[in-house]
């Protein structure tokens, strides 16, 4: 499957990119594979700043997306290939890549650089994209999750939406909302395969429902009466005040539904504000309040999610792309992307740096929903996502190699039975037996 992957990035990477691809003399040219959403496009075009400010170096962008980008860049990471300087990735791949020799050890070059200010980006961040106490990759934003609703409508049926709801309370609005079908729907929930799609809201349901995936034995749980009713409860709740063809709608299907007012309410990623609130993609921008994410056991269920630089252990260019990645992650390039006239305050990356909200310009542009994002990020714990012990860190995976797979594979079921084409407890039960499998090597 390498081979295969390598071969199709050796050919996006001939087609793709900024800057020139023949060698200059004196003349260093560093390689960035970049996951192709809006904010990671604005770099791209501030990045001619940069070698303009440092002549020596040009950049050539891999631009892929997100499926692509995980991909490739694991493909050539793991098998050394050699063919990035720079590669996006998330607080998933780092800590793992980092104990597996194959990311270069950033703390000596953060250490080194006047005014890059580590300490400022937002602890559980940080924390997130470190190993034995050093940083291995850098953040470009993060994200937790929250639930966005429609602040008219709300107020049109008389409901107050409370300062930390609860799931119970979410499923009892989102039915007085519903118009029925082929009208407005209560809600938007995730419902596409992937352990990126459905399985990163549903994870935070099953964590605050006091559900997890193994005990601290590697034992599998996904059919313990916790994990069974929180997902029955999301998948009902779907299934009956959800949008139409929940079962392959996704983030992108989402923000859709919810900016073109199909929805009343959407739980989802805290990077949607951005959107949602841009009036040339949204007809509700204006009109959106923004509370936690929904809880039941849990004093907090929001994920942590970070897009972040590192540098592949083969690059042979580190110190011209430290130089690139301080400059796309230091805070003067969220003052950059900010004054920018074609970017503006409302796409800076944010959830990277505790400064960015101190900002006045940006309060002013996210004052409704800036502070949740931070509050959300500060409040998630990866170490103990749950109400129950468990022996693996991360709040919407699982951070272990297998859960690429296992995660998806259990998406799949879930998928299905929001499809109506298996029952619940028929999910759950194959599901369980992927999770054995997985707990097994672990026990051993």
């Amino acid at each position: 499957m390498f081979g295969a992957l390598l071969a199709s990035l050796a050919l996006v990477a001939g087609c793709s990119g900024a800057g020139a691809l023949g060698a200059e003399e004196g003349v260093e040219t560093v390689t960035v594979a970049i996951v192709s959403n809006p904010q990671m496009e604005d770099a791209i075009t501030l990045s001619p700043q940069f070698e303009a400010e440092n002549p020596g170096i040009r950049l050539r962008f891999v631009s892929l997306s997100e499926n692509e980008a995980r991909a490739k860049i694991t493909a050539s990471v793991a098998t050394g290939g050699g063919e990035f300087d720079i590669v996006m990735i998330s607080n998933y791949e780092t800590p793992q890549w980092a104990q597996n020799g194959w990311l270069t050890n950033l703390q000596p070059y953060i250490d080194a650089t006047p005014g890059y200010d580590a300490a400022d980006f937002i602890p559980t961040v940080r924390d997130s994209l470190s190993f034995q106490g050093s940083m291995y990759s850098v953040p470009f934003y993060g994200e937790s999750s929250f639930l966005m609703y429609r602040k008219d409508l709300f107020q049109q049926a008389g409901i107050q939406m409370p300062a930390q709801p609860t799931w119970p309370q979410v499923a009892e609005f989102a039915a007085r909302l519903d118009q029925g079908e082929g009208q407005r729907r209560g809600i938007c929930l995730r419902g596409k395969p992937g352990w990126g799609e459905v399985m990163a809201p549903l994870d935070t349901v099953i964590n605050t429902f006091g559900g997890r995936w193994f005990d601290p034995q590697w034992r599998a749980q996904l059919t313990s009466p916790e994990v069974r009713q929180a997902v029955q409860f999301y998948v009902d709740l779907v299934r009956q005040h959800g949008e139409p063809g929940a079962s392959q709608a996704g983030f992108s299907e989402c923000a859709t539904q919810f900016g073109q007012g199909q929805v009343a309410m959407w739980y989802d990623a805290t990077s949607a504000a951005g959107t949602v609130e841009d009036p040339a993609e949204s007809t509700v921008a204006g009109q959106i309040g923004y509370a936690p994410a929904p809880v039941v056991a849990t004093p907090a269920s929001g994920w942590l999610y970070s897009w972040s630089l590192a540098i592949p252990e083969t690059s042979p260019r580190k110190d011209a792309a430290w130089k690139f990645m301080s400059w796309m992650t230091n805070k003067q390039y969220i003052e950059r992307a900010g004054n920018d006239p074609e970017i503006g305050w409302t796409s800076v990356p944010p959830g990277s740096r505790q400064s960015t909200y101190d900002i006045p310009q940006y309060q002013q542009v996210s004052g409704a929903y800036g502070p949740l994002i931070l509050q959300g990020l500060q409040r998630a714990n990866p170490q103990q996502p749950t109400v129950q012990p468990v022996p693996y860190q991360g709040v919407q995976f699982v951070r272990i190699p297998e859960f690429q797979d296992l995660g998806t594979r259990v998406s799949q079921q879930v998928s299905a039975a929001i499809a109506g084409q298996i029952t619940v407890d028929e999910a759950l039960e194959q599901s369980q037996n992927y999770a054995e499998t997985v707990g097994e090597s672990y026990q051993r």
